[in-house]
């Protein structure tokens, strides 16, 4: 599962994206495994281009279609919710995180980012 930002990297700036990351993710879509997004990422990158923090030269409804085509779109779900509550007050407060983490240990997927503070969340595996 991937990360907001490393979604946006790939499409934009895929050279700051880690060798071992970039590598991971060769190899899924080498032997044709699909990688997985949350929705909360389609948002954040809508909120993102709002907020001109990034831009590309299509429609932002075409970039995220764009993108829905590459990844699977994980819902959130009562499950997920239920999750993302149980982060400790150490867990960043940033809700898109919470819900983009749980959605990765209810699907037992590890997440691919270069966020240091989820990365520091013993209970998800992540890559980077």
């Amino acid at each position: 599962m991937l990360d907001t930002h490393v979604v946006v990297w790939l499409a934009l700036e895929p050279d700051r994206i880690s060798k071992k990351a970039k590598s991971v993710i060769e190899e899924a879509r080498a032997r044709t495994e699909e990688l997985a997004i949350s929705d909360m990422t389609l948002f954040e990158i809508a909120n993102l281009s709002r907020k001109a923090r990034i831009g590309f030269n299509k429609s932002l409804e075409s970039f995220l279609s764009q993108i829905e085509s590459r990844f699977v779109v994980l819902p959130m779900n009562s499950e997920v919710c239920a999750r993302a509550m149980t982060f400790g007050a150490d867990f960043p407060k940033d809700p898109a995180d919470r819900v983009i983490a749980a959605t990765a240990l209810v699907r037992g997927a590890p997440l691919i980012s270069a966020d240091r503070a989820l990365q520091a969340v013993e209970e998800l595996p992540t890559i980077w």
